[in-house]
């Protein structure tokens, strides 16, 4: 279950290892992302959003198949976690640091590894887009929540936020920010013309901090994640430069 790029991850992985594999991806996702998944030799299956999980669960029980959760794994956010343990490298004690949030798997892993190092002053925010708040929901239901997610950041839209990342995001992250699909999309062409080819939903962060939606920034040590450069030339397009 992704929208393109732990699809694409876990299409080069079943090909490396000569496996068969099945990728489920929302319709919002650009056809572009799909084909590239399948040119590594695996299946792709497009559904509404809201149909994800039935699907994934369809091919469990009928097709015998095993779920890797593209979110909402242990393993992944450990995986995630390595980010976190470079920042720290690159900044020992960051201020502030903004990570973009889907399923939670990232930020939590990103949180988790800066907080646990030692790093309990940092301010760690997520960004989501309006559409698709489903960690913002759970923060304020304090479980975690579904909705139809809908965002130009499909990357950032999935059915539901993670049980494990909201558990570490609720324990390690200060808040979550909300952007409208105009004030990432805004984000796409200012990190083209600094030479960054950067997908919508791997802008999210640096729109929260240029749209001056992060408190207290002057003066700050701020590292921003830029996570995801899977954008075709035919999406681009969509993104003029004003």
């Amino acid at each position: 279950m992704s929208a393109g790029n732990y699809g694409k991850s876990f299409a080069y992985a079943v090909k490396l290892y000569g496996e068969k594999g099945k990728v489920v991806m929302p319709e919002t996702a650009p056809v572009s992302r799909s084909l590239l998944i399948q040119s590594f030799g695996v299946e792709v299956e497009r559904v509404p959003t809201s149909s994800l999980m039935d699907v994934v669960n369809r091919c469990v029980q009928e097709d015998n198949m095993t779920f890797l959760h593209s979110y909402d794994d242990l393993d992944l956010i450990a995986g995630h976690a390595s980010l976190g343990l470079e920042v720290l490298e690159v900044m020992p004690e960051p201020d502030v640091v903004v990570v973009c949030c889907g399923g939670g798997g990232l930020l939590a892993g990103v949180a988790a590894a800066i907080k646990l190092s030692g790093c309990d002053k940092t301010r760690i925010y997520g960004v989501e887009p309006e559409g698709a708040c489903t960690m913002y929901k759970s923060f304020i239901e304090e479980k975690p929540v579904g909705m139809d997610s809908k965002s130009v950041a499909s990357g950032l839209a999935p059915p539901s936020a993670g049980a494990l990342p909201f558990k570490l995001c609720q324990r390690y992250v200060e808040s979550i920010i909300l952007l409208s699909d105009e004030e990432i999309k805004s984000a796409v062409p200012i990190l083209y013309k600094a030479g960054l080819v950067v997908e919508p939903s791997g802008c999210a962060a640096f729109a929260a901090i240029v749209g001056k939606k992060i408190p207290d920034l002057e003066g700050k040590k701020v590292v921003c994640i830029l996570s995801g450069g899977n954008i075709g030339k035919d999406e681009l397009a969509n993104f003029p430069d004003e």
